[in-house]
Formats: structure tokens, sequence, C-alpha cells
């Protein structure tokens, strides 16, 4: 059984950074294409980076392209996201997410079929 388990939100000042962490366990983690989403108070699952499995490729949402870093650790089973100059529209909770339905698209949320339990982003101007 697939299991995800972030950890690592807080809070931060404006232009501060976290690093959050998103350990895997189950399964052959070196082969699954790895996502972070994040969640504001009452808005959707958005999308943030999405780092491949096969070949580590990137894929990052317009918005923290540039700030944030995604990265992988397969000899830990986990995955990272560096997050530098951060922003009070960054606040929200970030969720790491393992893509199962590769017949969507990778931002989409429903390509993604396990999910961690989120952890909590705030960003104080």
């Amino acid at each position: 059984q697939v299991q995800v388990v972030e950890s690592g939100g807080g809070l931060v000042q404006a232009g501060g950074s976290l690093r959050l962490s998103c350990a895997v366990s189950g399964g052959t983690f070196s082969t699954y294409d790895m996502a972070w989403f994040r969640q504001a108070p009452g808005k959707e699952h958005v999308f943030v980076a999405r780092i491949r499995g096969l070949d580590g490729d990137i894929a990052w949402a317009d918005s923290v392209k540039g700030r944030f870093a995604i990265s992988r650790d397969n000899a830990k089973n986990t995955v990272y996201l560096q997050m530098n100059s951060l922003k009070p529209d960054d606040t929200a909770v970030y969720y790491c997410a393992l893509r199962t339905d590769y017949s969507r698209n990778y931002y989409d949320y429903g390509a993604y079929g396990y999910w961690g339990q989120g952890t909590q982003v705030s960003v104080s101007s």
C-alpha cells in the first residue's frame, strides 16, 4: 500500500523560504511521477510542480517558476519543494501527490491517485 506524507510547512514572512518534504512508502518510488498541488481557502487544488520518475523532467506552474524548486532523492523515497521569495498569495495547504492516471494531463488533479494529508504554508505580509 502506497502512503504519502508531507512535512515542513509553517509560517514565514514575505520574501522568506521554506522547504517541504514528501516521503513515499510502498512500491517503486524511482518510477513514480510526483507533483505538488496547493489549495488556498475556498479554492480548488492548483498544480504547482511535477517531477517525472523516468528522467527527472520538471514542469512548473507559471505562478511559481523561478521561485520554487522541485527535486527528488530516490534513495530516500522523498520529493522536495524548495520555496523561495514567498508571497502572501502562496498561502495555502500544500499537497504532495503520486500520479496514477497517465491518460490525463500532468497538471490535472485527477491524474493523481495517492495524496498526502497536506501541510499548511502561511506567508505574512
